[in-house]
């Protein structure tokens, strides 16, 4: 391995039609940046990479890359194999386990901003609504029979919001399984 395995979380890519990439594309900035084993997961800007670039100035370099190669300011929030472990390994007990029942979603948060910080703009609705602070990261679960019912929109009308990302839990596990399947494969 020629550095840490890394995940970086583009926020906004390819969403509604906005900020259209596509995938072949991405992997090769990353590449042309001087980033290596790049992979790339779903159409919603999740990149699997390794570097020995100090892992503090990869998000702003990932940032600057997007925004001299496409044109393009996003948010991107980098956690390494072991940070994206412990957010997994650290969920709620049960979280994720009944997709029937509730859809569940880890939102990524881009320091400095802290999940108690992050905490204050959520409102979450009795009987639909559950959230739970984690490191970096709330995990946020609504009962999927009364999802219309849902304050989870509410966070993306907060100005903190610029500083995070959200993935569902079945994204979110996935991308681990992809990173722990690096690991195995050196």
């Amino acid at each position: 391995m020629a550095g840490a395995g890394y995940v970086a979380l583009l926020r906004g890519i390819n969403v509604g039609g906005r900020n259209v990439v596509r995938m072949a594309d991405l992997r090769a900035a990353f590449e042309d940046a001087g980033y290596e084993a790049v992979g790339t997961y779903i159409q919603s800007g999740n990149v699997l990479f390794e570097s020995a670039v100090p892992p503090t100035s990869l998000e702003f370099d990932i940032e600057r890359v997007l925004a001299d190669r496409f044109g393009l300011s996003v948010v991107v929030v980098v956690r390494s194999h072991r940070q994206y472990r412990d957010v997994v390994d650290r969920a709620p007990e049960g979280f994720g386990t009944e997709p029937d029942i509730y859809h569940s979603d880890v939102i990524f948060l881009k320091a400095p901003l802290s999940s108690r910080e992050a905490m204050r703009v959520v409102d979450p609705r009795d009987g639909v609504d559950q959230v739970w602070p984690g490191e970096g990261v709330l995990y946020f679960s609504r009962l999927s029979e009364r999802l219309s019912r849902s304050r989870m929109s509410r966070i993306a009308g907060s100005p903190l919001y610029q500083s995070m990302t959200i993935r569902n839990w079945r994204t979110t596990t996935k991308l681990l399984s992809l990173l722990d399947q690096r690991v195995e494969e050196d």
